[in-house]
């Protein structure tokens, strides 16, 4: 019997390198792999059925909320982005040119799309024309290429993809209520389905997007104790409305600009669940969102193929008609052993065991990948138990990842503490702010630290404290950690 070694070797240990086993897991569980353009990726089938997973489940929260996707342009002309002068100074080194049509040089550069509320806006113009065309709630699904110089796979790529939301509205409430919606779905969505905690705030003028109002956005913590940000959502205001004439007649026959907003979140995701919940053997995977929720396993021993085989292809079978993502490991080339090790790189929440005293007994050993645990399962319980079990692993996981986040979290008044925090512990750091964009520079500068969110907590509930940095009175609360 030949061994293909690639999944029993072990992989770099998380607490020896971090960065070197996240590159390592993902490529050696299959998840993406380096494309030939430097900063591009290869995203390989078992890694692109969990972005399917994601689709599937946030598309129907989107469409579920009264937005309708659609599909704007990948390339955009210039004289668009210049128009934005904010939004060009955002993103401007990061933009991507198409300079030739086949040998011809083109009359105006083309920028390949690194976000799409220029070309959006253009058309809101045409579109939008009374109050009784709005709201307009668009989402689309697409690609964005912005030329990154340091990238690492999922978490920052030159190219990725994403959803991005664009909505126009009569005023500014409906934009805001629109806005700060968005962020609870995504909220709700992250924890739900990817079993991965969130904090959920407002990012400070010097973190928000160009060209927006504001930014709100959902904050993860990591299993090496840095933020990653998840999510944002946008309250663009007037500000792109302005720039592209997007104006309405209003209910009381005035011409009006709208407000608008927009939203997304990327691959970005399929990063976070590597980092959160993985381990030194490799990935775990929530069953909402995992490719492959059981693996069967049967035991080759002995005339396994007529006494064991049979047993475990109705198993599968049966998983299969009640909507269970079941994979049937029949490979004869491979032990048991293994093809266990491969799986569990492979981060399938439940493996299902079947060995000739199994089939004596009419049962069979489940196995649990984030805990390990082992039980006997009769063969005539298997339907009921499994999505049990699944749903109680996703439960589980969210619980874990929610311990970490909150052993993880800490609160100061003392700037040498805070400092100490971050050297030391890292973590996410609760500590007042005055809201000086000076303070912050300094923190950052001196700890590599930013502020990651500024909670949505009435500041009527909040006693006045000082500011971590200048000591200066203020009631506003942030929450602060070293980031992607």
């Amino acid at each position: 019997m030949t061994e293909d070694k690639r999944f029993v070797t072990k992989i770099t240990p998380k607490s020896k390198d971090f960065s070197k086993w996240y590159t390592e897991v993902i490529r050696t569980a299959e998840l993406a792999d380096y494309a030939p353009v430097k900063g591009m990726m290869v995203i390989r089938p078992y890694g692109y059925t969990i972005w399917e997973k994601i689709q599937e489940l946030l598309d129907k929260r989107i469409k579920e909320s009264g937005h309708s996707n659609a599909y704007f342009p990948l390339f955009i002309p210039e004289s668009f982005l210049q128009k934005e002068t904010e939004h060009v100074k955002g993103f401007s080194p990061e933009v991507a040119w198409v300079t030739h049509g086949g040998e011809e040089e083109l009359e105006e550069r083309l920028a390949v799309r690194p976000t799409s509320e220029a070309v959006i806006g253009n058309m809101y113009s045409k579109w939008i024309n009374s109050w009784r065309d709005l709201p307009v709630l668009i989402n689309q699904w697409s690609n964005i290429v912005r030329w990154e110089k340091v990238t690492r796979p999922f978490l920052r790529t030159t190219e990725f993809l994403w959803q991005e939301g664009h909505t126009a509205h009569e005023n500014y409430e409906q934009a805001q209520k629109e806005t700060l919606q968005i962020l609870s779905m995504y909220q709700e969505f992250v924890e739900k389905e990817l079993s991965i905690p969130v904090i959920s705030g407002k990012k400070t003028d010097r973190e928000k997007f160009a060209g927006a109002l504001a930014t709100y956005t959902i904050e993860a913590l990591m299993s090496d104790k840095k933020a990653l940000q998840m999510g944002t959502s946008h309250n663009l205001g007037q500000h792109f409305s302005k720039v592209f004439n997007i104006r309405f007649e209003d209910r009381n026959q005035n011409l009006q600009h709208v407000y608008q907003t927009s939203w997304g979140v990327s691959t970005r995701l399929i990063g976070a669940l590597v980092m959160a919940h993985g381990d030194d053997s490799g990935l775990q995977f929530p069953p909402r969102v995992a490719p492959v929720q059981v693996v069967i396993v049967p035991i080759s021993k002995g005339n396994w193929k007529e006494n064991i085989l049979p047993t475990a292809q109705k198993m599968e079978s049966q998983l299969k008609n009640s909507g269970v993502r079941v994979k049937l490991d029949d490979r004869e080339e491979f032990t048991p052993g293994w093809k266990f090790s491969q799986w569990e790189m492979k981060g399938v929440p439940l493996r299902l065991e079947i060995g000739p005293k199994d089939i004596e007994k009419n049962q069979l050993i489940a196995v649990r990948r984030d805990t390990r645990e082992k039980e006997s399962v009769p063969f005539d319980s298997l339907i009921d138990k499994v999505p049990h079990l699944l749903k109680d692993i996703q439960k589980s996981m969210f619980e874990e990842a929610l311990k970490f986040q909150k052993s993880n979290t800490y609160q100061t008044e003392d700037y040498q503490e805070f400092k100490s925090i971050m050297d030391s512990k890292k973590g996410l750091v609760k500590a007042y702010w005055c809201g000086n964009s000076q303070c912050e520079e300094k923190i950052k500068d001196e700890t590599m630290a930013t502020i990651r969110a500024v909670p949505l907590i009435p500041q009527e509930k909040r006693s006045s404290k000082k500011c971590i940095c200048c000591g200066a009175q203020t009631d506003t609360l942030a929450y602060f950690a070293k980031a992607y």
